[in-house]
């Protein structure tokens, strides 16, 4: 059982979909800031962004959380 617990901890939490998770939060980001600014808005298309860049970033920030041992 004891080696058991010193192999859990030794564990990385990191994984190569962290790093696509962190770019796809920048793309939604960017694609809204570009909506923002369009001169022709598509209430639409502003709401999804929003609501995918607040998952995004919900999601970026317990990853990152993960990734510090504070969850």
């Amino acid at each position: 059982m004891f080696l058991a617990e010193e192999a859990a901890k030794s564990t990385s939490t990191f994984s190569g979909f962290d790093i696509f998770v962190v770019l796809f939060t920048v793309v939604i980001a960017i694609g809204l800031i570009r909506l923002l600014g369009a001169k022709k808005k598509n209430p639409f298309a502003i709401g999804f962004g929003l609501v995918s860049l607040a998952v995004f970033v919900t999601l970026s920030a317990v990853m990152v959380m993960g990734w510090m041992g504070k969850l």
